[in-house]
């Protein structure tokens, strides 16, 4: 995986999967539908998200082959572009979904309910 531009998981359902979190962190950029734990763990490569520095990968609403191929344009013309692409890649790198993130957001959810 770590030799690879884009990691493709098209996914219907997927309560968690690791798959992206993989790409994420060898800098394979993941390119996924948007659904469950994928959802929660790529930020599409939106000119919003690039702008604030939050983009990590493709993002794809519909589960059928158009809107799958938008995603894979969308990741081609990014890939034109090597300087965005590398960024994209280290911001990707970066991502910390580590236990210790986790625990924290759990303890501070627990204060908030307290």
């Amino acid at each position: 995986m770590g030799g690879a531009d884009v990691i493709l998981v098209p996914s219907r359902f997927e309560p968690c999967g690791l798959t992206q979190l993989y790409g994420l962190k060898y800098g394979t950029l993941p390119l996924v539908r948007r659904t469950g734990g994928l959802a929660d763990t790529v930020s599409d490569c939106s000119l919003e998200n690039l702008a604030d520095g939050v983009a990590s990968g493709f993002v794809f609403e519909d589960s059928n082959a158009w809107s799958l191929l938008r995603a894979i344009r969308r990741a081609f013309v990014l890939w034109s572009r090597p300087s965005l692409w590398r960024f994209v890649q280290r911001q990707a790198m970066a991502m910390d979904f580590s236990w210790q993130v986790a625990a924290k957001s759990y303890r501070e959810l627990y204060y908030r309910l307290k």
